[in-house]
């Protein structure tokens, strides 16, 4: 008890001394930040999308479109799109995304689904889309790269 009445109070401490600042100095000093720097060469990140829903799937091709475009990452990034469970719709050929997912691959894009999500489903691969990667299941895929160093984004 007397262990964690003292962190509080070094905490308490600590933050006095972050706070010292009056409101309109750490109002200046928000207004000027423009971002995080790149520290590294080389940027991953992978986006699940295990839904179908149209408002998600929207959300992600705008999310991974809009890190393409940051400068910051510009020549520094590698994305990959991993469809899963529900995400599978996204990929078959009866449906809408067709030109959303080869703007990604144009883009350098991997986009990828699951062969488990496809066995559970009854799906055959030639009802996908024949321009997509396939990897034995999406939750290996996420904690693969994952444990490679990628972020994983879920939309």
């Amino acid at each position: 008890m007397k262990y964690i009445i003292i962190m509080v109070l070094l905490a308490g401490l600590h933050a006095d001394d972050a706070f010292g600042q009056t409101r309109e100095e750490l109002i200046a000093k928000n207004q000027q930040y423009t971002g995080a720097e790149t520290q590294k060469e080389h940027y991953k990140a992978v986006y699940q999308l295990d839904t179908d829903n149209p408002d998600i799937v929207k959300k992600a091709f705008r999310n991974i479109n809009n890190l393409l475009k940051d400068p910051r990452l510009s020549g520094k990034l590698e994305v990959e799109l991993v469809t899963f469970s529900g995400g599978t719709e996204v990929m078959r050929k009866d449906n809408k995304y067709e030109e959303q997912l080869l703007g990604l691959i144009d883009k350098g894009v991997r986009v990828v689904q699951c062969l488990n999500s496809l066995d559970e489903r009854g799906y055959k691969k030639d009802e996908l889309f024949d321009f997509i990667g396939y990897t034995p299941s999406g939750n290996g895929e996420l904690v693969i790269l994952n444990n490679e160093g990628w972020t994983v984004v879920k939309p």
